[in-house]
């Protein structure tokens, strides 16, 4: 099948009278308690569950091997290769099996803030609520706009369609395919909503680099002069919690483009985790969560309705969609100006990183590159140490291109905007986790405060001895015998053990970098 044929199939699908073409929010609740999909929280929230799939499938997730792409992505465990001829057939049953179903939704709107970069996209569902998940996630089109919208890349989600491996190719029933010749991501075998969010990042971080733009899996915000942060991090770093600042404007809370003019949202709505979530610790996200808002395998009372944030039966990644315009104190439309600074994230469980430490530009290459967090093991093992995890760019799950291009993007947009870059450790002090403590977020959050207000632009600063980071001597409200991590370990000698093998795991993990600039190396990583 050639690709003529293949757009062909799409337009009769879109043109079939069962298929809905952008309803409104209301409409699309409706269809989905119609259709069993969901039930209606106390809040107004429709709450659905996903089967078995509660998270991404990271091993079922392809990128089609076409000539004009094939030099250029970054091919291994997480962009799989797979041929035209087994999307194409997929691609074809899936059209097929939508085509037989009573009803199809269609939303069409854009991802990307910024109207001079943003892309037309439109997504194709089964389920009524994964399409109100697409109406919240991205971004929403005016009347005038939708007149006009030509789709640039198209989503097809049917999640009730299973691929037979031993027939279709894939590794399992469930499958997620990007075709960048065809401009699809085709979709089966799992309901989890998550996916069409991050395979449309996915598309954008392969496009955007194209246009010189840098896509980042971040969240940012603006303060009152206009001042730009963005805060990178793992799950687990604070990344929420840290940016929410009642002083400054939210921006995104996960996905930006950094172009020529300054910062963009990639997206239109909030993905947020909600296990434990309570209105006196997130209250923002909290109220975010009414009527046309989408919750993710949440436990709801049978009787009042009410949902249960504290209760992980279904799983601990519970999550809740909903516009960005949800959420009070936004920068709306999501744009602003140059970042002046970059804050990285980690949770360190050795106990041995600074809880803040300036670097130059070479050491934010390196550990945007590194992108470390730590994980605390399996208690059902017997295992108590921590487990250091490394993910390239905050966001290797999503990157098609080699993560050495987002790091010169990143290097090259901090010379030429003079940006200040902080690593924050938000894990443990005092020893590692089972021994220290976490530091305490008031302590953070001042950290935090006095980074992107500038406070410590011009501090005076001591290195550290093993990590080769500036750590600063004094910062306001925050003690300063925590600022240095060795004073706050009773036992010198199992700080100074720990954090070298710490540093052992940083350069293990950098030798996957072959072709970085030697200096990112030798400049920006451990020193002892």
């Amino acid at each position: 099948m050639n690709t003529v044929d293949v757009t062909n199939k799409l337009v009769v699908l879109l043109q079939q009278p069962n298929t809905r073409h952008n309803l409104s929010v209301p409409q699309l609740v409706e269809k989905a308690l119609e259709r069993k999909e969901g039930i209606l929280t106390s809040t107004g929230a429709l709450r659905a569950t996903t089967g078995k799939y509660t998270g991404r499938s990271p091993k079922d997730k392809f990128i089609v091997e076409e000539a004009s792409v094939k030099d250029k992505i970054d091919w291994g465990t997480v962009n799989q290769p797979i041929s035209e001829e087994v999307f194409d057939k997929l691609y074809n049953k899936v059209i097929d099996y939508l085509m037989s179903k009573d009803e199809v939704f269609v939303f069409k709107g854009f991802a990307g803030a910024d109207e001079k970069y943003r892309m037309p996209i439109q997504v194709i569902n089964e389920f009524a609520w994964h399409n109100l998940f697409a109406y919240q996630l991205f971004i929403r089109p005016t009347a005038e706009e939708l007149q006009t919208h030509e789709a640039e890349f198209t989503v097809i989600s049917a999640p009730n369609f299973k691929a037979d491996p031993a027939v279709d190719g894939t590794k399992s029933e469930t499958f997620i395919i990007i075709s960048f010749e065809r401009r699809t991501v085709l979709i089966g075998g799992t309901e989890y909503a998550g996916e069409m969010k991050k395979s449309i990042f996915s598309v954008m971080n392969y496009i955007l680099p194209e246009q010189g733009i840098l896509p980042m899996h971040c969240s940012a915000n603006v303060g009152q002069e206009g001042d730009v942060a963005l805060f990178f991090g793992l799950s687990g770093t604070g990344k929420t919690t840290l940016s929410a600042d009642p002083n400054r404007r939210l921006i995104g809370d996960d996905e930006h483009g950094w172009s020529n003019s300054g910062v963009f949202n990639i997206e239109g709505g909030c993905y947020a985790k909600c296990i434990n979530l309570s209105r006196e610790k997130e209250p923002q996200i909290f109220n975010a969560i009414r009527f046309g808002s989408v919750l993710e395998n949440v436990i709801v009372d049978e009787q009042t309705r009410v949902a249960d944030y504290d209760d992980a039966t279904l799983t601990e990644n519970t999550r809740a969609a909903y516009p960005i315009q949800a959420m009070d104190n936004i920068v709306d439309p999501s744009i602003a100006g140059h970042p002046s600074t970059i804050i990285f994230l980690t949770a360190d469980a050795f106990g041995v990183l600074p809880p803040i430490s300036k670097l130059t530009k070479e050491q934010a290459m390196y550990h945007f590159l590194s992108g470390y967090t730590s994980k605390l093991a399996g208690t059902e093992r017997g295992i108590t140490s921590p487990q250091a995890t490394f993910s390239t760019c905050f966001g290797s799950p999503f990157l098609p291109l080699p993560a050495t291009r987002y790091a010169e993007m990143l290097g090259k947009k901090i010379d030429e905007h003079n940006v200040q870059v902080f690593l924050v450790n938000t894990g443990w002090t005092g020893g590692e986790y089972g021994v220290g403590s976490r530091i305490k977020l008031q302590y953070t959050r001042a950290m935090v405060q006095a980074a992107v207000e500038g406070e410590l632009n011009n501090v005076e600063t001591v290195k550290d001895p093993i990590f080769g980071l500036e750590i600063p001597l004094h910062v306001p409200g925050v003690p300063d015998e925590v600022l240095q991590p060795k004073n706050t370990w009773a036992d010198k000698d199992a700080y100074e053990a720990k954090a070298k093998e710490l540093a052992a795991k940083f350069r293990e993990n950098f030798k996957k970098f072959a072709n970085v600039a030697p200096e990112i190396e030798k400049l920006g990583g451990p020193i002892a």
